[in-house]
């Protein structure tokens, strides 16, 4: 009798580590904040700029990395009525 093979827990301890990095360098920026001189005045273009680009970025490395083959080559028939059960 053999043992079942555990399942692999990659995708888990990636997002895992990626998600105790954010947390350690969030917590230092709180502290950088605390022992900051002088407050901060908040600049427009910069709050923008923070705020927007790297969702912006995020959304082309995915646009540049995902790619859809066409369905004949995935082995689909090219119906317009595929996957549609008929009762």
């Amino acid at each position: 009798m053999t043992a079942p093979t555990p399942r692999p827990l990659g995708p888990a301890l990636a997002v895992l580590a990626l998600w105790a990095l954010a947390l350690a360098l969030s917590a230092g920026l709180v502290a950088a904040g605390e022992r900051w001189p002088e407050p901060l005045v908040p600049v427009g273009a910069w709050v923008w700029g923070l705020v927007l680009v790297p969702p912006l970025l995020m959304a082309l490395w995915l646009l540049r990395s995902w790619r859809l083959e066409p369905a004949a080559s995935r082995g689909q028939a090219l119906h317009p009525d595929r996957g549609e059960s008929i009762d």
